[in-house]
């Protein structure tokens, strides 16, 4: 027997959909049949992608969104609802990165890294989470609605690894928060989860994994291999579905055992 996950009907919010992960993850949201939000600074690059989407028979829509930008995050999900309905997922996919030693970390870096991984990603949850809240407990007896948040941490919030100590302190935070969510918000039917990615071959890193710095960086990985952005697809289609019911404040390692 075929066993598949139907996500008609549901409401979708990507955040940091413009490329990499985000963009495969909304893709395979609207494959799965879900209507997909498409945020990020990026807009031109959002477009392109809902023309995608769009060919392959899926329903998105393109909205702009700063998540350093707390005007931006509330006017994103009030026109993300007005235009699509309510938002039944979030996928908190929005983080940046530097790389240097941590005594060469600037105030001006480290801001950058917080704001946009755990300030971004903590009020992002926050506006969209108030919204799930008040409908669970706005909801008629028997049509009791919740929610899904998906918080794209990384395994460097569950190993430290060199030249990249803030941005590992940052998705740490974001483990912490993802805990955090499902403890407050889980009694209203509000699953919060995290998933940890490891090294993912996008098109942002694709050159870099061809040069002798990334083929030594593979070679150290446990199976000497990077992955794919739709080896996470499985994952984010089940986090998001009713049939994650049971699943909340999960922090899921996505990485090919390199956290072991």
């Amino acid at each position: 027997m075929a066993y598949s996950i139907d996500l008609a009907g549901r409401i979708a919010f990507v955040t940091g959909a413009s490329s990499g992960l985000g963009a495969q993850f909304a893709r395979t949201l609207a494959r799965a049949g879900a209507g997909v939000v498409l945020a990020s600074r990026r807009v031109e690059k959002l477009k392109e992608l809902r023309a995608r989407i769009e060919g392959e028979g899926g329903d998105a829509h393109v909205v702009e969104l700063d998540v350093t930008d707390h005007d931006s995050i509330k006017a994103a999900v009030a026109h993300a609802e007005t235009e699509m309905g309510s938002i039944d997922i979030l996928v908190n996919n929005s983080g940046v990165s530097t790389t240097q030693r941590l005594q060469d970390v600037t105030p001006d870096d480290y801001d950058y890294i917080f704001d946009t991984n755990v300030k971004g990603a903590f009020f992002v949850a926050q506006e969209v989470g108030k919204r799930m809240l008040a409908r669970s407990r706005g909801a008629a007896p028997g049509s009791f609605t919740g929610g899904r948040i998906i918080n794209i941490a990384s395994m460097a919030g569950l190993k430290v690894l060199p030249q990249i100590g803030a941005y590992c302190m940052s998705k740490a935070a974001v483990v912490q928060m993802t805990k955090a969510m499902a403890m407050e918000w889980g009694r209203f039917g509000i699953n919060t989860n995290a998933i940890c990615p490891g090294y993912i071959d996008t098109e942002i890193n694709h050159h870099h994994w061809h040069t002798e710095q990334g083929q030594k960086l593979r070679d150290m990985l446990p199976r000497k291999r990077v992955g794919q952005p739709q080896d996470l697809d499985a994952l984010i289609v089940m986090l998001a579905s009713d049939q994650s019911h049971f699943i909340n404040g999960a922090v899921i390692a996505a990485d090919d055992g390199f956290a072991v």
